[in-house]
């Protein structure tokens, strides 16, 4: 069947999980922080996966602003930087207002055009998706944002991909899943969905049960993938 619905990851896919710390060290007065920043946003983004991981596996869930916190005052602290309470709210401030992708916006525009709908699945809860969409200015070509707040457990269950059939009415093989996490693409393959990988960083595959039916550098091909 044809693609008639394309879903995005929001956190490293349309949104730039490393801005809040880039942009940061680039404050006046933070210097010292210039060399840091890039430890504490790998520190941070990967944690925070992690927390979300053994959350769903133990069944002890909150939400992701939660374990969005609990993510970075574990990166501060093996920085060095767990005294720094400035930092730290300006860093969680920074993070409501994560910069979009540059080929984001044209992308999207381009699979409305298309016919396509558009939405958001992600571990972000309603309120912090909602100030990320309004900062970087896509809420007009986004049909719907999906929160697994409405199920009660982190990706990659499989309640997390029911949503998008339960809101588009559509089969699992019109779908295309993007993101720029290789376990939630390969997991959304062997949900049924068509899978893009984004693989900013050129990592590589994870080795998982199903592996994504796409790999690309960014998401400027998207709509190509969609036709």
């Amino acid at each position: 069947m044809p693609i008639t619905t394309c879903i995005f990851d929001a956190y490293g896919t349309l949104f730039d999980v490393a801005a809040a710390a880039r942009t940061a060290a680039n404050e006046p007065g933070r210097e010292a922080f210039k060399s840091h920043w890039p430890a504490i946003a790998e520190h941070w983004r990967l944690k925070q996966l992690q927390y979300t991981w053994l959350r769903a596996i133990t069944g002890d869930h909150t939400d992701f602003w939660t374990v969005t916190q609990d993510g970075l005052d574990w990166a501060l602290e093996a920085e060095g930087l767990s005294d720094d309470a400035d930092l730290r709210e300006r860093l969680l401030a920074l993070y409501w207002e994560l910069e979009a992708y540059p080929e984001v916006p044209a992308m999207l525009h381009a699979l409305k055009d298309a016919g396509k709908n558009t939405a958001i699945l992600s571990n972000g809860s309603p309120d912090m998706l909602d100030g990320a969409v309004k900062s970087a200015g896509i809420g007009d070509v986004l049909d719907d944002v999906l929160s697994v707040e409405s199920v009660g457990i982190f990706k990659p269950h499989a309640s997390v991909y029911d949503l998008v059939g339960h809101r588009f009415g559509c089969a699992r093989s019109e779908v295309l899943f993007v993101s720029s996490n290789g376990w939630d693409a390969a997991a959304a393959a062997g949900y049924g969905f068509t899978t893009a990988w984004v693989n900013r960083a050129g990592a590589p595959m994870d080795r998982l049960p199903a592996t994504p039916d796409h790999i690309l550098s960014d998401l400027t091909g998207i709509p190509e993938l969609a036709k």
